[in-house]
Parts: C-alpha cells; sequence; structure tokens
C-alpha cells in the first residue's frame, strides 16, 4: 500500500510540472482583446499561430484563465512580422504585484523589465539592446520563483537576472495601456507580431539559481 501511494504521489507530481498551453491552436479561447485605444485586429489560426495587427498605438490580449502568481515558468516564441518597436510585451504577475518583459521597444532593439523601482525598461540596469530581424522567430522564457525573475531570450541573446526582496518593487508603466493585459497578457507598439507555443509550467522544485545568493 506504502509503495502504491508513493507512485501515486509521483505521478501527481509529474502531471503538475507538466507545461499548460496556453494557446489552444484554434481561437483566442481563455483570452480577451484588450481594450485598448485604436487596437489592431487579434486573430488565431490552427497552426497554433496568434497574430497581433498594429494598433495605434498598441494592440493586446489578457489571459481569462486561473494562473499561479509565483513558482512557474512560461515559454512563448515570438516574431516581429512588420514595424520598429517590441513585438513582445509579456505581463506577468510576481506576488502581488506586475511587471512587463519587454522584447523589441524604444525604437526596434531594447529589452528590459518595466518596471523596477519604478525605473521602466530603458532605466533600470537590465535594459539591453539587441539587433531583431523581421520575420524571425525568437524563444522567450520567463521564470518567476520567490526572490528571483529570471529571463531568457534564445537561451543567450538577451538575460535578466532580478533578486528582489519585496514584490513590489515591480510595477507597471504609468500612462499606458499595458495594466489592460494584467494578470497576464501580450501586447506590440504600432507593430505586426505573430505568437506562438505559448506555455505555463509550475516549477515544483527550485534550482539553485532560482533562489536568493543569500538563499543558497
Amino acid at each position: 500500500m506504502k509503495h502504491m501511494l508513493f507512485f501515486i504521489a509521483l505521478s501527481a507530481l509529474a502531471a503538475a510540472a507538466e507545461p499548460r498551453a496556453l494557446f489552444n491552436g484554434k481561437d483566442l479561447s481563455g483570452w480577451k482583446i484588450a481594450d485598448m485605444t485604436d487596437r489592431g485586429d487579434v486573430k488565431a489560426y490552427s497552426n497554433g499561430v496568434v497574430e497581433c495587427g498594429t494598433g495605434n498605438p498598441m494592440t493586446g490580449i489578457a489571459y481569462t484563465n486561473t494562473l499561479p502568481s509565483m513558482n512557474y515558468e512560461l515559454s512563448l516564441e515570438a516574431m516581429r512580422v512588420e514595424g520598429s518597436d517590441f513585438f513582445a510585451a509579456l505581463t506577468i504577475p510576481i506576488g502581488k504585484s506586475f511587471c512587463t518583459v519587454i522584447v523589441g521597444g524604444w525604437g526596434g532593439g531594447l529589452c528590459g523589465i518595466s518596471s523596477f523601482d519604478y525605473a521602466d525598461a530603458s532605466e533600470n540596469q537590465w535594459c539591453e539592446n539587441i539587433a531583431f530581424e523581421n520575420n524571425r522567430w525568437y524563444t522567450l522564457r520567463v521564470r518567476v520563483t520567490p526572490g528571483v525573475l529570471q529571463i531568457f531570450l534564445n537561451k543567450d541573446l538577451y538575460t535578466a537576472r532580478i533578486e528582489y526582496d519585496d514584490s513590489s518593487r515591480f510595477s507597471l508603466r504609468p500612462g499606458s495601456d499595458i495594466d489592460k493585459t494584467k494578470p497576464l497578457g501580450l501586447a506590440t507598439y504600432q507593430t505586426r507580431a505573430r505568437w506562438r507555443n505559448f506555455t505555463l509550467t509550475p516549477i515544483i522544485t527550485l534550482q539553485p539559481a532560482d533562489k536568493p545568493l543569500g538563499d543558497r
């Protein structure tokens, strides 16, 4: 009996760690189009791609199902089709707060986090300019654990690791419509983009990099 319970527990743990697809490959079920001024069209295709049309200035979507606010990993493939600004603004929950991971902003190349200690992606120490190509897929991965936010773009094209003592140090950039993509969402700025293979995976076991240096 003990062996049976052990295997049941292991099976439940493994199932909990399986990636959950956030796009169903057919339509926008589980999502709503964010109520942004002069937004573009958003379409879901049968090949699993979601296309976000050019807005004036922004277009975005927000997740409507339940999701964790801690101990999770997101993975997404994103492509800029037309335009010259961010093609993936990924808004995420961190505890009771939110922030946005920016890919390709401020004229087309800036990556960073908006905001930390009220400094947006162009103002804090994690900003970096990358030469992006249109019509090319880029893979974004984000890990949220207690005290640490980690970001990986194509593994090492852009990386950031933020240690924090309080999730309230994260916030959304004021004066924009990005708050309409809470609690989890994607947006573009005067840009047409495509997104696919968007998954969420619960983090069951913390890796050393998932913990603040002082807790290792």
